[in-house]
């Protein structure tokens, strides 16, 4: 039995935006009750050449956003980059989640063999089958992100675990 592209993608990206959210909920929480200033949080890394948490967040909304707005060939809404708080952090996954859901799922109908073009007219320009764009390249970044910042919040002492990570399904 063959999966539809929406099926394959929707779903799963908006339960783990729903996961980051709560992640970053409890994250807001922990930092109140043990009244650490929330940019201790927001500005942790896992190690100096990595990103902190904040652009982790917005990485991983920018490829939610990508995968599911490529596929179904929808013009991707261009964000600032600018958040500086929890708020923002989860407004922003707020407003990507609402993108996705926004789609047509009839948009995503033979997405799976359609070219995705990444980095168009640039040496790092890159095709890929929209199956091999999901399975290969978007799920893999995005999951790198949603995961990395749960990593830096779980190395910070916000009490979480798998089923935070995982979210409702």
């Amino acid at each position: 039995m063959a999966i539809s592209m929406y099926t394959a993608s929707v779903p799963v990206l908006t339960q783990m935006l729903d996961s980051l959210s709560d992640v970053l909920g409890k994250a807001e929480a922990h930092a109140t009750a043990k009244n650490i200033a929330p940019e201790v949080f927001l500005q942790s890394r896992l190690f100096p050449d990595m990103f902190a948490l904040v652009r982790q967040v917005q990485i991983a909304a920018d490829f939610a956003k990508g995968i599911a707005g490529r596929l179904a060939e929808a013009e991707l809404p261009a964000y600032e980059d600018n958040e500086q708080s929890f708020a923002d952090l989860l407004a922003r996954i707020a407003k990507t989640k609402a993108f996705i859901l926004s789609l047509d799922a009839a948009k995503f109908e033979g997405s799976e063999n359609r070219d995705i073009v990444l980095r168009p007219g640039t040496p790092k320009e890159k095709k890929l089958s929209g199956h091999a764009y999901l399975l290969n390249y978007g799920f893999p970044q995005f999951f790198f992100h949603v995961t990395t910042t749960y990593a830096i919040l779980r190395h910070n002492g916000v009490e979480l675990g798998k089923k935070d990570y995982m979210g409702s399904y």
